[in-house]
Formats: C-alpha cells, structure tokens, sequence
C-alpha cells in the first residue's frame, strides 16, 4: 500500500533556467503542488531525500514548509535526458481519505513449469483507491503455470478498497508459454543426436569393414598357397 514519506520543504520565490540552475546547485528541486482550481503552490525540495523517495510508486508525500503542510501525490517528474537528474517535479494536493485513478505495474512472480517463461501482458493496469491505500505494484503469481495457461485481470486479488478502472475482466494480464528460441534449441539439439547417431552407425560399419578387410586378404594368401 502507498508509502507515507514526509519531506521539509521551503515555499520559492525565484522562477525559470537560472533559478532552477541555481537550486540544483545548492541540492535542491524545483517542484509545484496543483489543487484543483486554487492557486498552485511552489517549493524547493531536498534533492537526495526528494529523489530516493520518487523510487516508491504511488507513495504518499506530505510536503512541510514551515507551519504549513500538504498531501499530495507525484503527478509529473522532469528528468534531464543525460544524466537522468530530477529536474522538476508536479504534485497533485490531496486530502486523507479521498479516492483518485493511478497506473500501477504489474509483476509477474514465482516459477512456471518446465522451460514455460511468464510474459507480461499489460505493464500497468490503472486503479482507483483511497490515497491512503494506493498499492504500490501488482503481483500476479505464475507458480506452477504450465505452457498455454494465462491470468486474466479477473483471477487477480486486489487489495480491500482497489478497483480496476476502464479494465476488461477477460484480458489477458500475464502469458506463459514456452519461448521460441526454446523450442528451436530443442529441436536442434535433437537433430544433433540424431545426426551423431547417425554418424556412429556409420563409423561402427566402416570399422567392421576395415577390420574384414584383412582377413579377406589372409584367407585369399593361403589359397595361393596351396
């Protein structure tokens, strides 16, 4: 379920390139909090702290500055496309016990059968739920799955108060089945030994003849012979 992470922040007053420039600098993120049709209000977070606490998914931020503070949940993160730093961030004020749509991921977990692979079908499926229960990832469970068999989105057991949304209970949400590659090494591998037995077939029956061979020249010696 969502993590609640608490982040001291400090309101900004200063905007555009040289300013954020000037923030990232110091180890700090330029981010906005939207809510609804209000104002926006906008911050400067800790980069560190800031920037391991977007590796939750769907967390739960309460953001303080000064006296004041807000919940609310990532809306958009801006990363530079080289270095991947967090550039900006966009929040979206929330209050405890309301219910929003997110996209969750979805992961596949346990072993298949035999050389059968679990394939994820959908990457995220999109939830609604209270924002103090947002599940963080999907785990669909494969043990034991076997070649052809698939989970579809109604064999799956969300959390007390999780809805899908806009999902249909017969899609396909992971496949297992046994991958191509797999089955043409197979295939190889058994014409390999075949091929091999083939070969020692053939060498065992020119051995019996090399080996005849000279019998049949002793035996033709002695009729000379005599």
């Amino acid at each position: 379920m969502a993590n609640t992470i608490s982040i001291e922040g400090e309101v900004r007053n200063e905007f555009g390139k040289g300013a954020a420039r000037r923030m990232r600098v110091a180890k700090q993120i330029p981010a906005t909090i939207y809510a609804g049709g209000n104002e926006p209000v906008f911050v400067k977070l800790p980069m560190r702290e800031t920037t391991l606490a977007l590796r939750r998914t769907n967390a739960l931020f309460t953001i303080k500055c000064g006296d004041k503070s807000k919940m609310a949940v990532v809306k958009d993160v801006q990363r530079n496309p080289v270095k991947r730093i967090v550039e900006h961030i966009d929040f979206y004020e929330v209050k405890a016990g309301e219910k929003i749509e997110v996209d969750v991921p979805v992961f596949a977990v346990g072993t298949p059968k035999g050389a059968a692979v679990a394939f994820v079908d959908i990457q995220q499926l999109r939830v609604r739920a209270s924002v103090d229960q947002l599940p963080e990832r999907i785990d669909v469970n494969v043990d034991g799955l076997q070649d052809g068999e698939k989970v579809f989105a109604k064999d799956l057991n969300l959390p007390e108060g999780v809805e899908f949304v806009n999902t249909d209970p017969e899609e396909s949400v992971v496949t297992v089945e046994i991958p191509e590659d797999a089955t043409a090494t197979t295939a190889v591998s058994a014409e390999d030994a075949a091929a091999a037995g083939a070969e020692g077939e053939e060498g065992a029956a020119a051995a019996e003849g090399d080996a005849a061979a000279p019998a049949a020249d002793d035996a033709a010696a002695d009729a000379d012979k005599k």
